[in-house]
């Protein structure tokens, strides 16, 4: 297992990023969406936005990640402020439910 430190240096995370972001959308329930290759690390890095963002519920899909047009099917009645796409370029997505960050 590579540390945090050891990821950030292989992938650009934008943790800082992520975590204004949240503060921005003021989001209080967040999905965050990884590739297959980081899904290991996953809760390594929900470990560090909870040290962040303690009052922010971080949800981790375990479903398919097959780019940046995956998003995940959420039922309307799981209420998701934010989600949060690790590894993928940026993609224009419009829905009234759901805010989406790249």
């Amino acid at each position: 297992m590579k540390t945090l430190a050891e990821l950030n240096q292989e992938y650009e995370l934008e943790l800082n990023r992520v975590i204004r972001t949240i503060k921005q959308q003021k989001a209080k329930s967040v999905l965050l969406q990884f590739p297959d290759g980081l899904k290991q690390y996953s809760t390594l890095i929900v470990e560090q936005l909870e040290k962040q963002l303690p009052k922010t519920l971080f949800s981790i899909w375990l479903g398919s990640c097959f780019g940046a047009c995956d998003i995940p099917n959420i039922p309307k009645n799981i209420k998701i402020d934010l989600l949060v796409q690790f590894g993928h370029s940026d993609w224009k997505y419009k829905d009234t439910n759901i805010k989406v960050l790249k």
